[in-house]
């Protein structure tokens, strides 16, 4: 059985050059559609602390000087 002309070494470099071009422009692109969802995820978590903030009737301020008073008791309760 006689197969077709085989690619010459040169045509067979210019392809898997091609091949791998093309798969790093589709990492890019998967890596940005990556960093979008991360942001999303982000700003609904942002989102659900601002609602609790709203919710307690606190400042902003009050929020973090509690949050700040906890974070320190954990501190020393480690040590």
């Amino acid at each position: 059985m006689a197969r077709g002309q085989r690619k010459s070494i040169e045509e067979k470099i210019t392809a898997k050059q091609e091949l791998i071009e093309a798969l790093m422009t589709r990492v890019e692109s998967e890596k940005r559609e990556l960093e979008e969802l991360c942001q999303e995820k982000r700003l609904k978590e942002l989102e659900a602390v601002e609602d609790l903030i709203e919710e307690s009737g606190l400042q902003p301020e009050e929020v973090a000087a509690v949050l700040q008073q906890y974070l320190e008791s954990r501190a020393e309760e480690a040590s």
